[in-house]
């Protein structure tokens, strides 16, 4: 019996965490397009922050073999011999919110082209429902000449990375797994079984897990926009939206979510795959899009309170000095992937403030080829007219806000994350 090799492509905040865990267990394949990634992996250090660099350079190997060991590649010819290939690209939206699958295709037909007989592909990237075996699955076929369930198989195991979280690793979060056949599911879910410690849920086919992982986000998206709007209500009527949820926390089924800016590549950009397929059906989802459009909307909500209230203090709002802490899309993370900090910098300079982004765990170039915006490292040595805390990164902690704060400056923390004797106002 052919022993298992495994291609993973796409070894970024998904892909290489998967990797480095199979890696203890097998011999891996790492294929990623980019250049500078895949050389930095080889050197042993992954920039996201996912894996550490002792971690990674533990399971570092320099040639392909049969022993265990991750190999890092951008030549798609070093993927031949593998039997598992599981893909982890990006599937994000465009500016009008409708699914680019374009990176998934991509990696499809890169698969194709070296796919073998009785070989099983496997997608970890969230999609809608279908999208494996009427969108992928063609691809593959049209590439490698081969048939869809007779000469090659494919499966389905929504990826549960939480970036920045290193409680929650991926071998501590229970797995669902699919395959096109009963006979495959079960391969695919033994291969994960295999280094996943917190189990796996073996569903009944593609399309269940496809949509067991599109509606997990939408279901948090949902509930973060109600809060949002609770948080809207209350600013209103002058009260603490924390001290309401803290109370109502009190019982026993109370689902705690809490208010604030909705980004990422998962929460908000999922709910739309989702909202497109049903469209395609016929259903126009009415709680789902009207979710989107209000947590869409938070980043310009909270600039225009920073904006009030800095009137009420007698500030000068044009021309004033601003510091936004954060600009990375969540806490103790440099993924800077839809961040809705951008919409609260860009509303502020709308209102012709002039903006300092402070995230220590962004890549300032990153920032800049990705929005436009400059973003430091190091904290300015000046003061403001207001602070803004928009990502609740632990360095903030250890700031010494009063230093950085003009005589009527305010302070306005979207995360409840700052001392609240600092604070001015929270979302």
């Amino acid at each position: 019996m052919k022993k298992n090799k495994i291609a993973i492509l796409g070894l970024g905040y998904v892909g290489l965490p998967l990797a480095r865990l199979f890696a203890t267990k097998y011999s891996v394949v790492g294929f990623d397009i980019n250049r500078e990634r895949v050389a930095q992996l080889v050197s042993g250090i992954d920039t996201t922050l996912e894996v550490s660099n002792q971690v990674l350079q533990s399971v570092l190997v320099d040639e392909i073999s049969d022993k265990n060991g991750l190999f890092c590649t951008t030549s798609l010819g070093s993927l031949k011999d593998c039997n598992y290939y599981i893909i982890t690209v990006p599937t994000p939206v465009d500016k009008n919110n409708r699914p680019v699958l374009t990176p998934l295709l991509k990696a499809s037909e890169a698969v194709g082209k070296v796919l073998g007989k009785d070989d099983i592909v496997i997608y970890e990237s969230t999609v809608y429902p279908g999208a494996t075996e009427d969108d992928c699955v063609p691809v593959l076929e049209k590439t490698s000449g081969l048939v869809y369930n007779k000469d090659f198989y494919a499966g389905y195991s929504p990826e549960r990375i939480n970036p920045g979280d290193k409680e929650h690793t991926v071998e501590k979060i229970l797995k669902v797994t699919s395959g096109s056949t009963l006979k495959v599911g079960k391969k695919v879910d033994d291969l994960y079984k295999s280094v996943i410690i917190a189990g796996t849920h073996l569903a009944p086919n593609i399309k269940v897990a496809e949509a067991a992982k599109v509606i997990e986000n939408s279901q948090r998206d949902i509930n973060i926009a109600f809060v949002n709007e609770l948080a809207k209500i209350f600013n209103l009527m002058n009260i603490n939206t924390q001290d309401v949820l803290t109370a109502a926390g009190t019982k026993w089924n109370f689902l705690p979510f809490k208010p604030g800016l909705v980004g990422g590549h998962c929460i908000g950009v999922d709910p739309y795959y989702l909202a497109q397929k049903a469209q395609e059906h016929g259903y126009h989802p009415e709680i789902i899009l009207a979710g989107r459009k209000m947590n869409d909307g938070m980043g310009v909500y909270v600039a225009s309170e920073v904006v009030k209230l800095m009137i009420k203090k007698g500030s000068v709002v044009k021309d004033a000095d601003v510091l936004v802490l954060g600009i990375t899309f969540k806490e103790n993370c440099p993924d800077v992937r839809n961040t809705k900090s951008v919409d609260v910098v860009r509303e502020l300079e709308d209102f012709g403030i002039e903006v300092t982004v402070f995230d220590p765990n962004a890549d300032p170039i990153a920032v800049k080829k990705e929005y436009n915006i400059i973003s430091e490292n190091k904290i300015p040595n000046k003061k403001f007219d207001a602070i803004v805390l928009t990502v609740a990164h632990k360095e903030f902690l250890e700031l010494d806000i009063i230093s950085l704060k003009k005589d009527n400056a305010i302070v306005y923390d979207v995360k409840n994350f700052l001392p609240s004797k600092l604070v001015d106002k929270s979302l």
